[in-house]
């Protein structure tokens, strides 16, 4: 059985898991003044910031093209695969899993699995890689959803943001929690509960944040049944994030962890500077 595995932009992949010939991804739109950019298309990373911090309104996000995402489906049942694995950003976040889970069936001449990460970035995009090994292993549909059901379970992450308003703007977060925040000054560590980012601690400081997560991250190894990777994944902030790998590297010196980057769709919604610590169970 011929698999794909097609995903949208927010996922955080490595150049060689990019190349991968059966690896497809959706951009996913943003709007910066009233002009739509495609995620990994026509802006990148590198260059979002400084459009983010020009811009006159602030940025607003859409989901992909449920028709669009239509024709890439067709296309790839015309290349000869049997099936499609479809890996995507959190419903906590997105609409767009939902409702591509609700039309799919539609596709002919193609089964389809659409996949909720419950999560986003480089955890997604480990997601994506286990899935492109175990097509290439020859893998049934079903039991890479299996597997990935059992990484979803163990995978999560710790946010750590310079401003909660971007995500009160973008309906990431209560109001109430960014009231709070704002009063109280308070540097909160974030998570991802059920697939939607919600305030797991209040912490004074960025600094008293840090150490908290780290405590944290020390206590999931402990009890994770799993090996675990770990990424520190940062905002157009990558000295913090080379600092934190430093810390976490010498206070865990079997760690497996590397760096990676917020794209700009997930980088509006938890804003500029903003660092977080995810992590995905590494099943055999």
């Amino acid at each position: 059985m011929k698999i794909a595995v097609v995903t949208d932009s927010t996922a955080f992949l490595t150049e060689d898991v990019k190349k991968n010939e059966h690896l497809f991804i959706v951009p996913t739109p943003i709007i910066i003044d009233n002009q739509t950019y495609h995620e990994g298309v026509d802006i990148e990373t590198n260059e979002y910031y400084d459009l983010l911090n020009q811009s006159q309104e602030f940025p607003k996000t859409s989901q992909p093209v449920l028709g669009e995402v239509f024709e890439l489906y067709k296309d790839i049942a015309k290349k000869g695969y049997d099936a499609i694995i479809s890996i995507h950003l959190s419903s906590g976040i997105s609409g767009f899993i939902t409702n591509l889970t609700a039309v799919s069936a539609d596709v002919k001449g193609i089964k389809i699995f659409p996949f909720d990460s419950l999560i986003t970035s480089s955890p997604m995009g480990y997601m994506i890689e286990t899935a492109l090994n175990m097509a290439e292993a020859e893998k049934t549909p079903a039991e890479i959803i299996e597997l990935l059901t059992k990484m979803r379970e163990a995978t999560s992450a710790y946010l750590i943001v310079d401003d909660l308003n971007n995500l009160v703007r973008g309906g990431r977060l209560t109001n109430g929690a960014a009231i709070i925040g704002t009063l109280l000054k308070i540097k909160p560590i974030l998570t991802f509960e059920e697939g939607k980012i919600v305030v797991f601690e209040k912490i004074r400081s960025s600094k008293k944040a840090f150490k908290r997560t780290e405590k944290l991250i020390g206590k999931k190894m402990k009890e994770s049944k799993y090996p675990l990777k770990f990424f520190v994944i940062h905002a157009n902030n990558l000295e913090v994030a080379e600092q934190e790998l430093k810390v976490l590297k010498k206070q865990f010196p079997e760690i497996d962890i590397s760096i990676s980057h917020f794209g700009p769709v997930i980088g509006t919604h938890l804003g500029e500077k903003a660092i977080g610590i995810g992590w995905a169970p590494v099943i055999k």
